[in-house]
């Protein structure tokens, strides 16, 4: 497929999602190909699931920068080198600022271990688990300056079973994160996905998983 979305992915670890992405992007008919991964931490499992993909890695460790905005930079550019027009962040573990969102306004997605806005930030599956909820899963959105909040392209529900631990249930929660985030990567790579102010607009015509919800075309 010529004319396919240069996007770049931002991981800090064992980059599972990554792989998800990497997966899709084999298929000459996907609308999009992965053209840099940077971790922020080296040596990590993410960069050599990119490397065997035959993708360009990059490590920059925030540890090495004076702060936040001076990292951000960094990355940003290496992103820009690269041809990238969209960014995943796909496990990267760094809350991230507003020079960085902006330049990459509506330009930058996360998946989240939860069906925001219920239980953002971390240990979402003990949240649930506590709440007693019966059904948990899995959003993609794009990122805003608010950790976990965002216009949401899509979720993916999960149920909640008796005997559940935190493993278990994140476990099931990881399977259906690998279906959702490269469903909402090609929705956005093929002009989907529109932003209306707070909201994700998606055209999508099937076929549907009854366990993943796209925001509804108006």
């Amino acid at each position: 497929m010529t004319n396919r979305l240069k996007v770049g992915v931002v991981i800090s670890g064992r980059g599972s999602n990554l792989q998800a992405l990497l997966d899709a992007c084999t298929d000459p008919a996907y609308p999009a190909e992965i053209v840099r991964v940077i971790s922020n931490n080296p040596d990590v499992e993410g960069l050599r699931r990119a490397e065997r993909a035959g993708v360009a890695t990059e490590t920059i460790n925030h540890r090495a920068f004076e702060n936040r905005e001076s990292f951000e930079r960094s990355l940003s550019d290496a992103m820009e080198a690269a041809g990238v027009e969209l960014i995943c962040h796909a496990g990267f573990m760094r809350i991230v600022t507003g020079d960085y969102l902006s330049k990459w306004h509506n330009r930058l997605i996360n998946i989240h271990p939860s069906l925001l806005p219920a239980f953002p930030g971390l240990n979402t599956h003990k949240k649930a688990l506590d709440a007693g909820v019966k059904l948990h899963g899995c959003t993609v959105h794009y990122v805003r300056e608010e950790v976990d909040v965002g216009p949401i392209i899509g979720q993916a529900a999960v149920p909640v079973l008796d005997g559940d631990s935190e493993d278990s249930l994140a476990d099931r929660v990881l399977t259906a994160e690998h279906k959702l985030y490269p469903l909402c990567l090609r929705l956005v790579a093929e002009g989907r996905v529109l932003v209306d102010g707070d909201r994700a607009i998606v055209k999508y015509a099937g076929p549907f998983d009854p366990n993943i919800l796209l925001s509804p075309a108006s």
